[in-house]
């Protein structure tokens, strides 16, 4: 229905590997055997019309298409090439290599010949030339008389320096961003086939694709990902093949991670945190604490990340943390710091990322000196100045507690003469103790010599130096008091022993002139005493006791008897207020008497009755009172 020669829309050009060609040579050229110079291998386009050689014999020249018939029994494609050195010639149908057998023949002029072709030979075919210069590749498409034939590749392309790119449909193709993508959908069929573009199952407008089925995605970004379909479709049927794009993002560097943030938060005070970066970071710790180092990067696909020290592997007592991306180092000591590094890795490129590990190390510094203890004469000394430094930087000197201290050496600084100035003596006594005094001191002009003699110079020298000082001055300007005393009051008060009391006086400070001022004046003058002890007749008491009463029992424990007890006057014998006699320990006026058992049947003698009475008098309910004398 269809004839041989027919050429299918959207196959009109091949895919080429190689640079454009400076010469292809005529058969002319090649007949006369004309010499040329080293070439890259070409392979010859001839644009005409498949030769039928019989009614079962199909021959034809690449870029053409071959439609298949039922009594189609050979197919016979060409492919001519020439180059210096003469290229070699290979064939691959749908991007692999053909296997030859008793049906797909290589000839001897590199034809590839179809011997009773069936469905199952149905693709594209390419001729491949090659010689040490390069290659080229041309494609012939053979196909039914119906469904449409798309050309696929399944082949995996990754473009990460190219700024273009041009893939067969079917391809799965990762890329950096803002490159020029453009995805081949090369198409046979007859009748003429219909390409449609689609994304993620989405309908392309026209404005997406160009010509020829080629589908062209300029300035690639993130959006653009995806995947990519091709239809083919006539009146016998269609067909689909799609490519995957993936937009590939190199890692790259990032100005922080949130995820040490929170690492470091539930971490204790000792933990110490840094960021790698391209160009190097330092984090200087103290032996013992912990460091953690993280690897802020992003990337698309997320980037795989290798820890490295000094570029070697990690020791395992190293813990990495939040998918890799931080290190924990526990214990720092001085064999675990040095240079720590994470390569982020992934399909676009890689990113290496650097910080160093300082171990602190406190020590004592001599560097300075102190300012000298002198600015002339023979005593100035300057001592170095002892420093405990950390990286460089001064703290405190505690820190260096447990390192020996270098030994000082003092150094002798300012060894000259000093300038001329005022000497001076001390203030010679006042010549009064109160009321206003004066008192004198020597002044005279000298000089300091630097090996250490003083010696006398005029008045002047010093005069144009400073003033003279005083010689001269008033002293203890404060009026003259004294403590005066009140006379001696009564001996009426309170007795503190036989015939002895206390009596009063007041105490007050006054000048010399009797005027009184504030007792703060007289303080540091002796104090006279303001009471003193006393003899009165007042006092002259005792305690008088009488005899003990007869005991108010034989036996029981009720038994008491008592005595009368009073304060008298030692001369009158007369009783007196008992306060009189206070200052010596009352005796007592009664006590128990006679507590031993009684016997059985015993009656209840006077002791106990009078017991019962106070008891009952007193409101108090006694059984042993109640039942009467037994």
């Amino acid at each position: 229905e269809y004839p041989f020669h027919r050429r299918v829309s959207g196959f009109t050009s091949s895919l080429r590997t190689s640079s454009d060609e400076t010469f292809i040579p005529t058969s002319a050229d090649r007949a006369s055997g004309l010499h040329r110079p080293h070439q890259k291998p070409a392979i010859l386009r001839k644009i005409s019309a498949a030769q039928q050689l019989s009614a079962s014999e199909v021959v034809t020249h690449l870029g053409q298409t071959v439609v298949l018939a039922s009594g189609t029994l050979s197919v016979l494609l060409h492919c001519e090439a020439v180059g210096n050195p003469k290229p070699t010639i290979s064939w691959a149908k749908n991007g692999e290599e053909v296997k030859y057998n008793d049906r797909l023949l290589l000839q001897p002029d590199d034809s590839l010949q179809i011997l009773a072709p069936v469905e199952a030979d149905v693709g594209f075919y390419a001729c491949n030339a090659s010689n040490a210069l390069g290659s080229d590749s041309v494609s012939i498409a053979v196909t039914l008389a119906g469904k449409p034939l798309i050309k696929a590749s399944r082949a995996t392309v990754i473009n990460t320096e190219s700024p273009a790119v041009t893939v067969d449909i079917g391809s799965m193709l990762k890329t950096i961003q803002k490159v020029n993508v453009s995805i081949n959908c090369q198409v046979a069929g007859v009748p003429e086939a219909k390409v449609t573009w689609f994304k993620n199952k989405v309908k392309l407008s026209s404005t997406h694709h160009l010509h020829n089925g080629l589908l062209l995605i300029a300035n690639v970004s993130l959006s653009d990902q995806g995947l990519y379909s091709c239809k083919a479709s006539n009146l016998h049927g269609e067909v689909t093949e799609s490519s995957q794009l993936l937009v590939l993002e190199p890692p790259r560097p990032l100005p922080y991670l949130e995820d040490l943030t929170a690492v470091l938060s539930s971490a204790g005070p000792s933990t110490h945190s840094v960021l790698t970066s391209p160009s190097g970071t330092k984090l200087t710790v103290s032996p013992g604490t912990s460091a953690l180092i993280g690897c802020a990067v992003d990337g698309h696909p997320t980037p795989n990340i290798t820890w490295l020290n000094s570029g070697k592997p990690l020791s395992l007592r190293h813990q990495l943390l939040a998918a890799g991306r931080i290190l924990q180092i526990l214990n720092v000591s001085d064999s675990t710091d040095g240079e720590f590094s994470c390569l982020a890795q992934n399909e676009a490129g890689s990113l290496t990322q650097v910080t160093t590990l300082a171990v602190q190390e406190y020590r004592w510094s001599v560097d300075k000196l102190a300012a000298c203890s002198a600015s002339c004469g023979h005593r100035g000394l300057q001592l170095p100045q002892l420093r405990c430094l950390l990286d460089g930087t001064e703290v405190n000197a505690s820190y260096c507690g447990e390192t020996p201290k270098p030994s000082l050496q003092p150094i002798a600084c300012n060894r000259k003469d000093c300038p001329s100035r005022w000497m001076v003596t001390s203030w010679s006594p006042c010549t009064r103790s109160c009321g206003g005094g004066m008192q004198t001191r020597r002044v005279t002009c000298q000089r300091l010599t630097a090996k250490g003699v003083s010696v006398p110079v005029s008045n002047e020298a010093c005069a144009q130096v400073s003033k003279h000082p005083v010689d001269t001055q008033s002293c203890n300007r404060q009026p003259c008091v004294e403590w005066a005393a009140s006379s001696w009051g009564q001996c009426n008060g309170p007795c503190i022993g036989p015939r002895l009391a206390v009596q009063h006086r007041q105490i007050f400070c006054q000048t010399k002139d009797g005027t009184s001022v504030s007792s703060d004046q007289c303080s540091s003058l002796p104090r006279p005493l303001s009471t003193q002890n006393c003899w009165t007749d007042v006092c002259g008491v005792h305690w008088r006791v009488s005899l003990w009463t007869v005991c108010t029992a034989t036996c029981g424990n009720y038994g008491f008897q008592s005595r009368r007890v009073d304060c008298v006057h030692i001369r009158t014998n007369k009783p007196v207020m008992e306060h009189h006699c206070s200052w010596r320990p009352r005796p007592a006026n009664w006590q128990r008497c006679n507590i031993t058992p009684c016997e059985n049947g015993t009656l209840l003698r006077g002791g106990e009755a009078e017991w019962c009475r106070i008891r009952k008098e007193r409101g108090v309910v006694s059984q042993k009172c109640s039942t009467g004398p037994r």
